[in-house]
């Protein structure tokens, strides 16, 4: 199994149960409470993670564009996260882990890019 397909699995795991808990759990409802966003932004937060991660899954065994577009759009919505934790002045430790995602996916991305063309 390449590192590639190592990060896609990881990332892919990760989204799922980070969305499934945006959508579920009582302490992502408290975070997003102190990210000051609101209901809908927590549930579209959570559907968007669930839509990557089963992206970079199922594209990973039928369609590498579905991996590319979904790796993209993962690494978008982490650095979105990322900016929010700096705007309200988190530590690096606690803003850290979303860059270090967004950068897994960027890798991700760039790498299915040129598997692609």
């Amino acid at each position: 199994m390449s590192i590639l397909t190592i990060a896609v699995f990881l990332s892919g795991g990760a989204f799922l149960f980070y969305g499934l808990s945006c959508l579920i759990s009582q302490k992502m409802t408290d975070e997003f409470i102190r990210f000051g966003l609101d209901k809908q932004k927590r549930l579209l937060t959570g559907y968007l993670q669930i839509l990557g991660a089963l992206g970079l899954i199922f594209g990973n065994f039928f369609l590498d564009d579905l991996v590319f577009i979904a790796s993209a759009g993962l690494s978008v919505l982490m650095l979105l996260g990322f900016a929010i934790r700096i705007k309200i002045k988190d530590s690096i430790s606690q803003s850290l882990p979303s860059l270090v995602v967004a950068f897994l996916n960027l890798y991700i991305c760039i790498e299915y890019y040129y598997k692609i063309y």
